[in-house]
């Protein structure tokens, strides 16, 4: 009697702890272990692809800025000097309206501060800037002398940039999944694996190209006016990256 109680206690274990397995399983665990499964069948890589290019494309932040007693007069003035730049730039210089945009435009009071007397306001600033597009890279140089001369009084930046750059990201795609198929073949030889099918593949965002030197190239520019030399505008080179997130299969 006490043997089979023994026996059907065990069998009554039994049948608990593969009820136990069982109702585990169908919360959820099956598919943990099957994930832990694939992650030991795996490698995951990061892939990087990067190209140099030779930009096309400018934008040149020019504006014009003006002092008067009145912000009446300041604007009056602004306008003067802001059409006579705008007449260069398209009656000499060619450009077409699409590619000058009025980037900011504002009228500010200047103030003045005595112990005495306070804060008081001391005569106007109108500022106006334009964003210019121009495409004819070696002539940066003389375009923005001649907009000196027409009465420009702050140029802020030039930026280089490329016009079209679809055609530059395939590159960098195919140069990054190169990338990741030599890591994970390296990384497969050393532990004495075979590679595998590519998994999953996601791409991180495609960097914007990147102005070079541009620092350095502000100050030349601003050294060459204060000497009254032609200004030197050099383009450099641009960097276009992009990087994938690589999961193949491991054999």
């Amino acid at each position: 009697m006490k043997s089979w109680v023994k026996t059907t206690g065990s069998i009554m274990i039994a049948g608990a702890l593969a009820f136990g397995l069982t109702g585990v399983s169908s919360l959820g665990n099956t598919s943990k272990v099957y994930a832990d499964e694939v992650q030991r069948n795996v490698i995951n890589v990061v892939g990087k692809g990067e190209i140099s290019i030779t930009p096309d494309i400018a934008y040149l932040s020019i504006g014009v800025t003006s002092q008067a007693e009145t912000a009446q007069a300041a604007q009056k003035a602004n306008a003067a000097k802001m059409q006579k730049l705008n007449d260069v730039l398209k009656k000499t210089w060619k450009i077409s309206d699409k590619d000058i945009k009025s980037a900011q435009f504002y009228v500010q009071p200047n103030y003045t501060y005595t112990e005495k007397e306070g804060q008081k306001v001391k005569g106007y600033n109108a500022i106006h800037s334009i964003e210019v597009t121009y495409r004819d890279l070696a002539k940066i140089g003389q375009l923005l002398d001649a907009a000196s001369t027409a009465g420009a009084n702050s140029i802020e930046n030039v930026r280089f940039s490329i016009e079209n750059r679809d055609q530059f990201e395939t590159q960098v795609i195919e140069k990054a999944m190169a990338n990741a198929s030599l890591k994970a073949g390296a990384i497969a030889k050393a532990a004495n694996r075979q590679l595998g099918a590519v998994l999953v593949v996601s791409q991180g965002d495609a960097s914007n190209p990147i102005v070079y030197g541009q620092n350095e190239m502000l100050m030349s520019a601003k050294a060459s006016m204060d000497s009254a030399n032609s200004t030197a505008i050099e383009a450099g080179e641009l960097k276009v990256s992009t990087q994938l997130s690589v999961q193949f299969e491991l054999k």
